[in-house]
């Protein structure tokens, strides 16, 4: 029985070697297996960017020129390119066989732009002729289209210079709190209006007539005080709200304006701000404290 034993184990231990051995050589197998199929689609990822750089070539090919009988050949083979392009990519890596003649029908491709590519050459030396002798005229047409978009852009400069010059400028802005009686406040639960008071500087170059002048309060948080959702004017493309505004026939000369925002609401103390706009333009800006006393 003891030997019989023996026996089994010795049995045992060499087949679980074998098995062990077995079981290497597969992974070893895998292994290579693996990498001979990577190499394979590395092969035919390079194949299908030198397809596609073929046909890029064609399609750059064909804008160069303006002959259309070459341009339609030149389409013809592009269209075959790509064809073979979309069969490249539904191959398997490991259908050697199919991208090797793949790889040779792109050498045959290859082969045959190059007779076009003479083609092409030949035309171009043609057309050289003709641009040198067009040169003189081409060059007397861009110094007179260039001097047209030199006085443009002077005429846009001088519209725009102008226009700043004419946009209209509020200064010696305040802002300050008054009772129901008239009187100033500091204290924000006796306000009952806060004016705001500004100049309009002189300037001649303001076309006059009809000015309407909006302000807007922001509050600490930076919301707009307004009485109603539609009051809103037009600011850099956009409808904004406005807090308050006045009309006011405007002369050119310096202009003191007071506008009133009635206190409806309960006011935060801390910093607001105050934006002046007239004519579509921000004119003037002041932030005021209100403090809580």
């Amino acid at each position: 029985m003891k030997n019989k034993r023996i026996i089994w184990v010795i049995l045992v231990t060499i087949l679980s070697l074998l098995i062990a051995g077995a079981g290497f050589y597969i992974i070893r197998q895998n292994g290579q297996i693996q990498d001979l199929v990577k190499q394979s689609e590395l092969y035919k990822e390079e194949l299908e960017d030198e397809y596609n750089d073929l046909s890029i070539q064609y399609e750059g090919y064909k804008l160069q020129i303006s002959n259309d009988s070459l341009i339609a050949q030149l389409e013809t083979e592009q269209l075959k390119v790509q064809r073979l392009q979309e069969e490249l990519r539904t191959v398997k890596a490991t259908d050697a066989r199919r991208i090797n003649e793949l790889k040779k029908e792109l050498e045959t491709l290859r082969t045959i732009m190059r007779g076009y590519v003479a083609q092409i050459d030949s035309l171009d030396r043609l057309n050289k002729q003709l641009v040198r002798e067009n040169r003189n005229v081409q060059e007397k047409y861009q110094a007179a289209t260039q001097s047209v978009s030199q006085l443009t852009q002077e005429k846009e400069q001088l519209i725009e210079t102008v226009q700043i010059a004419s946009k209209l400028d509020a200064s010696n802005i305040t802002v300050r709190g008054i009772t129901d009686k008239n009187k100033e406040t500091d204290r924000i639960k006796k306000m009952d209006q806060l004016e705001i008071r500004f100049t309009i500087n002189k300037n001649i170059t303001a076309p006059p007539g009809e000015k309407t002048i909006y302000i807007r309060i922001q509050k600490p948080d930076d919301d707009v005080l307004v009485k109603n959702p539609g009051d809103r004017f037009a600011y850099e493309n956009k409808s904004i709200h406005y807090s308050a505004k006045r009309t006011i026939e405007y002369t050119g000369e310096e202009t003191l304006l007071s506008i009133y925002w009635k206190i409806e609401e309960f006011l935060l103390p801390g910093v607001y701000r105050v934006d002046i706009f007239a004519d579509g333009n921000l004119i003037g800006r002041k932030s005021f404290q209100l403090e809580k006393q």
